[in-house]
């Protein structure tokens, strides 16, 4: 996850379509791309927690689309994806990596970078974060809080829709995706993408094969970014229940401050 959410960028378009799961370094991979494209990338974690609600809610809309039954479900899924991505130089993480198709459709000039790692190492990462993210009461806690309010629905849209489509995880978005799912997302890409237009990537590469996949020189005298993704996505979830619990507190509190009031004036 990201420090901040980028805005878009007048007359910026999709140059780099982030295949890349969650956890496989996908913030460095945005940072990175930030500095080589010299635009707004829109990383999907960063945007949607830490953006505007509006995100949260059109990638909701979205979802609830798919898996894409008729012309109608076609054209209001790339009309979404459309507005979500106008005026970004790349998208990378969730839920971009979903729709790597309709992607292509509307920017077929990009390039497909998928971030990789250890599979194994991905399986456990992403396993302990579902683990902290699927808890029940998160739907409690998180209900004051824009836009992490929507949230849990968001959770649900994807695992009812395009990542059980993909998957068939049988409704299980995060929650011991397993090797299957890493294995079947890989053949996705290579079944869906042109083989001259997809490029493999572990951000612990550093700048040389991302670049050459681009086709720009290394840029002198900035090292790669680095960004310990999991650190920040932890830090951010013991801060958005802290705030939670915080804002129930409030919430009651002046709740407790009506009743006495109004009791008191009753008597």
């Amino acid at each position: 996850m990201g420090q901040e959410a980028s805005k878009p960028q007048p007359g910026a378009r999709l140059r780099v379509i982030g295949a890349g799961m969650p956890r496989t370094g996908t913030a460095s991979f945005s940072k990175a791309l930030e500095i080589l494209l010299q635009g707004p990338v829109y990383h999907g974690g960063t945007q949607n927690c830490k953006g505007s609600s509006s995100n949260l809610k059109s990638w909701i809309s979205v979802l609830e689309h798919t898996p894409i039954r008729s012309f109608e479900d076609e054209e209001f899924v790339l009309n979404g994806i459309a507005g979500l991505t106008d005026g970004y130089m790349a998208i990378t993480s969730a839920p971009g990596f979903c729709f790597v198709p309709e992607l292509m459709r509307l920017y077929p000039d990009a390039k497909v970078i998928c971030t990789v790692r250890d599979a194994e190492a991905w399986d456990k990462s992403i396993d302990a974060i579902a683990t902290a993210s699927l808890q029940w009461y998160l739907r409690f806690v998180l209900f004051p809080l824009l836009p992490m309010r929507y949230f849990p629905r968001y959770l649900d849209a994807l695992a009812a829709g395009r990542w059980l489509e993909l998957y068939d995880t049988s409704g299980k978005p995060e929650k011991h995706v397993g090797m299957r799912v890493w294995q079947r997302h890989i053949q996705h890409l290579r079944d869906v993408v042109p083989p001259d237009k997809l490029v493999f990537f572990n951000v612990k590469d550093g700048w040389g094969p991302l670049c050459e996949a681009l086709g720009c020189d290394i840029p002198k005298g900035i090292e790669f970014p680095r960004v310990n993704e999991r650190a920040a996505m932890e830090a951010f979830a013991k801060e958005q229940v802290k705030r939670g619990f915080l804002r129930w507190a409030l919430i009651f509190g002046i709740f407790a401050l009506v009743i006495a009031f109004w009791r008191f004036w009753l008597i």
